[in-house]
């Protein structure tokens, strides 16, 4: 018995070691707290890598961490500049709104300047939100062109005027340049019965299967949107397809148990699918204009499908209720 003690107690020292240096067993919350990240640095932890989600330490820290922990990353790596799919720690730091680990990282020797991004570099992109004066801006550094500038005004005015608010389960249509009443019409939707509707807003589990046929639509500036506060069906392929005759149409269902899931029709075509909008992450193969959007309405799943769509919502009527009309939807649409 003491010698299986003694071995249980080796392994529980190995299992303690090991989880010391390395990065799997680190929180979210632990990127903020600069003594249990020194900790693992000083036991062993690599400085460049495993972490598996974020890519590097310094990548977590930039993006979720604290300004002295991402100081004290700084200070072990060999690049503050090193580049994990196309981005930097500190473009990570600017898209996700963290000026204080951005200005560590400068202060660390990091290049707010350095192109990446089909044009953007980090200060080029901190220029657009929340913290326009970042970072000054050499001479001869390009600023927003007029086009840029109008769509970060927008997005901040569409995302106050939007709020915030619950939209777990929440599905919605945002469709460019058309009337509720033509979309009454492509749906060949019929008035739903009131006490169904009233009774659906009170427990929307009550009837789950007839609930998915009940939708809501709004006329709002630069078209309207169709919504169910229950379900998914306003972003039904049936659904979307109808609508995005001769215009376009951005879909979204934000799934409880998995995010939010985008979608887009034009003139009846699909053409993407559960994407992610409003999400944490850019790409180099996107375009200048995909790159702005996805920092302007990042966090902003809504906001970005009614800014993709032109619709220049003035509050969160059309979104959470309640609509200008309650439908019933023809079942083949969402089957």
């Amino acid at each position: 018995m003491a010698t299986h003690r003694a071995d249980d107690a080796v392994i529980v020292r190995s299992s303690v070691v090991y989880q010391q240096t390395e990065w799997s067993a680190i929180g979210w919350d632990d990127w903020k707290d600069v003594g249990a990240v020194r900790a693992r640095l000083d036991a062993g932890a690599d400085p460049h890598g495993g972490v598996h989600y974020f890519g590097t330490p310094l990548f977590a820290a930039a993006q979720v961490g604290s300004p002295e922990v991402v100081a004290e990353l700084c200070r072990h790596v060999d690049d503050v500049d090193a580049e994990h799919e196309g981005r930097t720690a500190l473009w990570e730091a600017v898209f996700h709104q963290r000026p204080g680990n951005a200005r560590a990282l400068v202060a660390a020797g990091a290049d707010p300047w350095r192109p990446m991004m089909n044009g953007w570099s980090p200060g080029r992109l901190a220029s657009a939100g929340p913290t326009p004066d970042l970072f000054p801006a050499p001479p001869g550094e390009p600023g927003l062109s007029a086009a840029e500038t109008a769509a970060a005004t927008e997005a901040r005015r569409l995302i106050a005027a939007l709020g915030e608010f619950d939209s777990d389960g929440l599905g919605l249509a945002c469709v460019a340049g058309i009337s509720a009443a033509e979309a009454v019409r492509r749906l060949e939707a019929v008035p739903a019965d009131e006490e169904k509707v009233a009774e659906l807003l009170e427990d929307p589990f009550s009837d789950f299967d007839g609930g998915l046929l009940i939708v809501g639509v709004t006329d709002v500036p630069g078209g309207c949107v169709v919504t169910q506060p229950w379900g998914y069906a306003a972003d039904c392929p049936g659904v979307i397809r109808r609508l995005s005759a001769g215009t376009v149409c951005y879909g979204l269902f934000d799934n409880p148990k998995s995010g939010n899931q985008g979608s887009f029709a034009r003139d009846g075509v699909i053409e993407d699918w559960d994407s992610h909008p409003g999400g944490g992450s850019t790409s180099p193969h996107e375009s200048p204009e995909e790159i702005l959007s996805a920092f302007l309405y990042h966090g902003h799943a809504i906001a970005d499908r009614c800014a993709a769509a032109g619709l220049r919502l003035t509050d969160a009527r059309a979104v959470i209720g309640p609509p200008d009309a309650w439908l019933r939807l023809p079942e083949a649409l969402i089957r």
